[in-house]
């Protein structure tokens, strides 16, 4: 069952820890590297086709991407499902992450098929992912970290799936 937005927050604000911005303080990097791979097989035998993938992003808070190809979706759009290295969210969005403004906004104008999310949001689930919608960690961050000096409107996407590091720059 999906979490509402109430609940998502309230998740947010939970895994924010002031301290440690690239990493949780219990980060365990190879069970979530085979995390990570179990899903990218999953979305491959679930598309039928082979998923590019980015892993271990340096300086950032995000684990990694995975491309679900174009020529795999009913829409004929690539679909990118990121990963952090918090609490094992992920974030779906359809072309590029800030391609859309969301899976509803992507949907609505034709290039993401429900049946398509639908596909990406049982597997995460089913292998313990939470998935937050892209809406949402667009929205103004009310953490406790000081993301000013990564972003100058420091925001959901920025503290958990944001470059963190020398470049100060979350990634579009």
């Amino acid at each position: 069952m999906a979490m509402s937005e109430t609940e998502l927050l309230a998740l947010l604000r939970e895994l924010d820890d002031p301290e440690r911005l690239e990493q949780p303080q219990h980060y365990d990097r190879a069970a979530t590297g085979l995390a990570f791979s179990g899903l990218i097989r999953r979305l491959e035998a679930d598309f039928g086709a082979p998923c590019e993938s980015e892993r271990d992003t340096q300086d950032s808070s995000e684990y990694g991407r995975i491309h679900v190809p174009a020529n795999a979706t009913i829409c004929g759009t690539r679909i990118v499902v990121c990963v952090s290295k918090f609490g094992s969210l992920a974030k779906v969005c359809a072309d590029n992450p800030g391609a859309f403004l969301g899976t509803d906004q992507a949907r609505e104008e034709g290039a993401l098929d429900p049946a398509d999310l639908a596909t990406v949001e049982q597997a995460l689930t089913e292998l313990g992912y939470v998935s937050v919608p892209e809406e949402l960690l667009e929205s103004d961050y009310e953490g406790l970290s000081a993301l000013e000096h990564f972003a100058t409107r420091p925001t959901w996407w920025t503290r958990f799936f944001g470059l963190l590091g020398p470049l100060g720059l979350p990634p579009r």
